[in-house]
Order: structure tokens, then sequence, then C-alpha cells
């Protein structure tokens, strides 16, 4: 008796006879390009809880997150409201800053490449010049990821700043003349009183939209570290990406995308939920 085909075994499907390769990924061990596909249920989670690299890219995902998305949201507030307060050039100060919200990334990823090289880059230069330790920040483990996070931070900034102008002058003036008759007219009390209340709505905005670009961090990875220094600067979409266009493992990234969303799905709930509550939505 004759060995059997791929069509003639239950658990060996032929891709191009399937629709071509649209079946579930999810539950396959389908490569991009393979002829057939095993369905293996769900071995692509397993081998996901025992990867190591997958639990080092949530790490990152995660603290890349924590650092870059308090930092621009309340540098955001910061700049709206120094803006605000001033006078005579606020819409220029709003044009420059909005500048890199603007710009492509990947263009301005190879500038601060160049502003992060460890001897002539303008960021070594200056701690030099202050007497400080000088280092490779793309290339240290310690400092490589952190060095990403300050180039998001630089284009997120401007974009929260625009959205909280357009909360603050959404705040009826006459609050702010009856706080003054209530003795609220400090400029500490004015914001603690009146504006950082109002401001509620604009905020779970501008913490939900930044979470999501946060978690969403590929190019700056892909274009200066490409995941490293030995895994420093992987993150989730850059591991997707790798395991799905590089290594060709099409069911394993599509299994790593699903676990991908849902922790998208899950941090913008438990954000919006504990931000709903203390909004006040006049």
């Amino acid at each position: 008796m004759g060995a059997g085909g791929a069509g003639d075994r239950p658990d060996v499907v032929d891709a191009a006879g399937s629709g071509g390769g649209a079946a579930p990924a999810v539950i396959t061990d389908w490569a991009l390009g393979a002829p057939t596909f095993k369905w293996i249920a769900f071995d692509n989670y397993i081998e996901l809880g025992r990867d190591r690299v997958f639990w080092i890219s949530l790490k990152n995902t995660l603290l890349y997150v924590s650092v870059s998305v308090p930092v621009s949201v309340l540098g955001g507030l910061a700049l709206a409201l120094l803006i605000e307060s001033g006078r005579g050039l606020s819409g220029l100060y709003r044009t420059l800053l909005f500048l890199p919200v603007t710009s492509t990334l990947i263009a301005m990823a190879l500038v601060f490449q160049f502003a992060f090289h460890p001897t002539v880059g303008l960021v070594n230069q200056s701690l030099a010049a202050v007497g400080l330790p000088t280092t490779d920040l793309l290339k240290n483990p310690a400092t490589a990821l952190f060095s990403l996070a300050a180039i998001g931070i630089w284009q997120a900034v401007g974009l929260n700043m625009v959205l909280f102008i357009a909360g603050l002058k959404s705040i009826p003036a006459d609050l702010y003349e009856a706080a003054a008759v209530d003795g609220a007219d400090s400029a500490w009390e004015r914001l603690r009183r009146v504006t950082w209340p109002m401001l509620g709505p604009s905020l779970v905005f501008v913490v939900t939209v930044t979470s999501i670009r946060a978690l969403q961090v590929f190019d700056t990875v892909q274009v200066l570290t490409d995941g490293g220094p030995n895994k420093a600067t992987s993150v989730l979409l850059h591991q997707m990406y790798q395991e799905g266009f590089v290594f060709l493992r099409s069911a394993y990234a599509a299994a790593l995308t699903t676990v991908f969303l849902g922790l998208v799905l899950f941090l913008t709930w438990m954000q919006t939920e504990l931000l709903e509550k203390r909004t006040h939505y006049g």
C-alpha cells in the first residue's frame, strides 16, 4: 500500500483547496506560502505561554506605555495651560509644538539616531558638558527602551496639547468668576477646583488615544534598534512582524495578534472605567 498524500490525512489540509489559506490561522500551523497546514487546536497559545521572547516583549510594551503615556499626557496638559495663560504668540507656539505630530516618524527616527550618537550626538555632548557619563543610548540595554520612549513622547505631546487646548476653551468663563467669588482666586485653586474637573472628558479621550498609540509602537523600534540590543526593545507589534514576515510563522503571528488585541481592549476598558468614575460631563 502506497503512502497517502496530504489529502488522505484528516489533520492535514490543502491550503489552496481551503480558500487560499483563509482558514482560522490561530488553530493551525500554517506558514506563509506553505501548500498545506495542520489543525493544532490551541498549541500556538501554549507555545506563547512558554516563549521567553513573548514575555520580554510584553514587559517591554507595558514599560514603554507606563513611561510614555503619563509624561506625554501631563506634558501636553502643562503646555496647553502655559499657552492659554499667555498672550501674543500663542498661535505660533501651538503651531511649532504641533509640528512633530505632522512629521514622518521614520524620517524623524533617523534624526534622533544621529542625536543619540555616542560621540557626536547632541544628547551625549550635552551630558558630557555637565560632567555626566555618556553611553550609546540605543545600544545600551538599560537606556534603549527609554530612548525610544523619549521619541514617542516628543511626537505625542503636541497632539495632546492641542486636545487639551480645545478642552480648556470649552470651560465657561463664569465658572472661574464664581470660583473667585468663593475665594479660589489663585492659579492653583482655579486649576484644582475648576480646570481639572472640567477637563475630565478631554482627559479620558487623551489618555485612551495616547495609550493605544503607545501600544502600537513599531516604526522607531524597526528603524533604530530592530528589537535589540538583546531584545531590550522588542515590543509586541515588532514581534508580530518578526514572526509573520521574517520567520513566516503566520499562524503563530496570528495567535500573537489576538493576544495583542485582547491586551489593547483590556487596557482601554480599564483606563476608561477608572477615569469615567471621576469624570464630570457638563
